[in-house]
């Protein structure tokens, strides 16, 4: 670098100064330097500081790549990040879906799949209405079959004596024909009215408050001398996941079997406990004996089947309440009567 130097040694500017192209062997071809000169006693000094600046690019340019592969190795490792992370949370998805497609190729009747927090409710409501698909199948199978069963005998009886023209038809006969009608018609109108409960339902709810007071409207012009009070803490927009024309039958048929054989007033109570759905109602009738209400609510009874006392239509509510998950509790009340008390599982805090 010194023939470079000498000529700004010899150069009386200071300050910085920048050589280029400078036609010397061995010499760098840009040089930024900095002079300055100043006297010590007697003797002048000159200063000069400099750098080649081709090595500085060169070194820049050297960083410039080490730092765009070290950015490229980032990137694609951040990216197998991101896709195994992805993969990873995905994975319950895809089991999913896995299930879902088994479900339809009728591998599988269930969802039984650990879905993420998200997916839950859906399983839920899915798995819910399968059973609820499969309760409706069974239920109508079994009541083909029993009203099968039922209707055979009195149909044959009634064509035994059609078909036996040589016997008069006597007012007896005509007697005997009619009962056996009767009950065929009977059987139809419990198995239709069977046929109309629904169930546990996806989307399906009620408002209690305002079908208890449409009710109890209803029992007030039934019953006219006799008093329904209503009780609940429940809010004006409560909402129960009931079907309406269910819950219209749970109440309906409690309060009119206890509107039936109450002195006075009859009193229905609705209230929600945590997860648990609850309908009271109480009567001052004359009550049930403690052995007698063990055999309230038996399956197979029907309304015009049942001797005078407390069980009119009770069968039908528990049959209801059973397809919920509930159950129905009789007990005596405080001072006489019956007391009934429905027990309901919100099935939106499963």
């Amino acid at each position: 670098w010194a023939p470079v130097l000498t000529s700004l040694i010899e150069n009386g500017q200071d300050g910085t100064l920048r050589v280029q192209d400078v036609d010397t062997a061995d010499a760098p071809e840009d040089i930024l330097a900095y002079r300055r000169s100043f006297r010590v006693g007697n003797t002048p000094i000159v200063v000069i500081v400099s750098e080649d600046l081709g090595a500085l690019k060169r070194s820049q340019a050297e960083l410039h790549a080490w730092t765009a592969i070290v950015s490229i190795l980032l990137i694609l490792l951040l990216v197998v990040v991101i896709w195994f992370g992805i993969s990873l949370s995905m994975r319950p998805v895809v089991e999913l879906k896995a299930t879902l497609k088994r479900l339809q190729d009728g591998k599988v009747s269930r969802i039984h799949v650990q879905a993420p927090e998200e997916f839950r409710p859906l399983v839920q409501q899915l798995n819910q209405l399968l059973d609820s698909l499969d309760q409706r199948l069974e239920r109508s199978r079994d009541a083909l079959a029993n009203l099968s069963h039922s209707v055979k005998t009195p149909i044959s009886a009634v064509r035994q004596v059609l078909e036996d023209t040589c016997r008069p038809l006597s007012d007896e006969l005509r007697l005997q024909m009619t009962a056996r009608l009767n009950d065929i018609d009977k059987q139809l109108e419990a198995e239709m009215r069977r046929s109309r409960f629904a169930g546990p339902q996806v989307g399906k709810s009620a408002y209690p408050l305002k079908q208890a007071r449409d009710l109890l409207w209803m029992m007030g012009r039934l019953y006219p001398e006799k008093s329904f009070e209503l009780s609940s803490s429940l809010p004006e927009d409560a909402r129960w996941p009931i079907e309406e024309h269910d819950l219209n039958e749970i109440m309906g048929n409690l309060l009119d079997n206890a509107g039936k054989w109450s002195e006075r007033c009859v009193e229905l109570s609705l209230a929600q406990h945590s997860d648990t759905l609850q309908i009271g109602v109480i009567d001052d009738g004359p009550g049930v004996a403690e052995a007698e209400i063990c055999k309230l609510g038996q399956r197979g009874l029907r309304l015009d089947e049942q001797t005078p006392g407390h069980g009119l239509g009770l069968a039908i509510v528990r049959e209801i309440v059973g397809r919920y998950g509930g159950n129905v509790h009789f007990s005596d009340a405080a001072e006489h009567g019956l007391r009934v008390k429905v027990a309901i599982p919100d099935s939106r805090s499963v």
